[in-house]
């Protein structure tokens, strides 16, 4: 048992966090992503929103301090549009990095996640519930 790792953070995902390194990118999908088809690495989490499991990753890694935008969101087709709700929590978890997000157009956001570490899948059911966040440098 270790102390201070978030319970809803798997065995399978601490080891793809810990193997990660500065740069590398992290998809935290909601429920409706095509996962195994955009990814060879996949992590199930169960029914874990995804505003949750940002929080929970973010309390294990840094945020990439040397990009404009360490964090992207799935941009919603013309005509539909992000529950606010769900961009509100997403925004709370990411405190003053809400400002370095960007949004990303759906088909570019899954060449994107093409080339992440891996995708872990969330029970997100929100569209548009989609998370690429760049890891940074940890500093002593």
């Amino acid at each position: 048992m270790l102390k201070g790792v978030p319970e809803i953070i798997p065995p399978a995902l601490l080891k793809i966090l810990d193997e990660m390194g500065h740069g590398d990118e992290l998809v935290i999908s909601d429920a409706h992503f095509p996962a195994y088809s955009v990814h060879p690495k996949v992590v199930h989490v169960g029914i874990v929103p995804s505003p949750a499991m940002l929080e929970a990753v973010l309390k294990l890694l840094e945020l990439d301090q040397y990009v404009e935008n360490p964090v992207s969101l799935m941009a919603p087709v013309p005509g539909d549009e992000v529950d606010p709700q769900l961009l509100a929590e997403i925004r709370s978890v990411l405190g003053k990095d809400a400002s370095r997000i960007e949004y990303i157009e759906r088909f570019a956001f899954y060449e994107r996640a093409r080339k992440t570490f891996a995708v872990v899948v969330t029970g997100e059911k929100r569209k548009y519930g989609n998370i690429i966040v760049k890891k940074g440098v940890t500093m002593p």
